[in-house]
């Protein structure tokens, strides 16, 4: 009998021990990931920041950095639905970078989330951006929101977008619930 209760007591302080190794684990690991998908996110940030300055600045060149050589912009959010490269999209928008960066005119654009799924290597980027446009003198000329989610990589020296979807016209409320 004692030779029993002596064989139950060890078998169940191995048990205890083994759960507390398991969670320990468990939880480290948890931990990993946490710092790992804030990393990633400190480092999305900057790419959006970029992004933002290439529109304000009207720098092609630093836009088209942004993007993968092969990426492809999805257009669902206009009147003609279409898929294309991404040159043919930056030649698209050329005029009007150009045009701010010559002061003719100024652009802005916000980006807002509502979802950001990713690891080390990946990231799907999903929400809202708000693209403007004025004249020299400040004057609105368009304002719109726009649904959008973006598919990007990391490279040895950044992150980059492998597609850009504009999905759909947002509306002002969506814009303001994602602040």
């Amino acid at each position: 009998m004692k030779k029993k209760l002596l064989f139950l007591a060890i078998l169940f302080l191995v048990s205890v021990e083994s759960t507390k190794a398991n969670n320990l684990n468990y939880n480290d690991s948890i931990h990993i990931e946490i710092q790992k998908d804030s990393i990633r996110l400190v480092e999305l940030d900057r790419y959006w920041d970029a992004y933002v300055q290439a529109v304000k600045e009207g720098d092609f060149e630093g836009l088209k950095a942004l993007y993968h050589k092969d990426a492809v912009l999805v257009k669902a959010a206009s009147v003609i639905q279409t898929s294309i490269p991404i040159d043919m999209a930056l030649a698209e928008w050329k005029e009007g970078l150009d045009n701010t960066k010559k002061g003719k005119e100024i652009a802005e654009v916000e980006f807002r989330f509502s979802q950001r799924i990713g690891n080390e290597t990946t990231a799907h980027e999903t929400g809202i951006f708000m693209f403007t446009t004025m004249n020299n003198k400040s004057k609105v000329k368009l304002k719109y929101p726009v649904h959008f989610e973006m598919l990007m990589i990391r490279g040895s020296d950044g992150w980059y977008a492998l597609m850009e979807h504009l999905k759909s016209d947002a509306t002002q409320e969506e814009w303001d619930a994602l602040n």
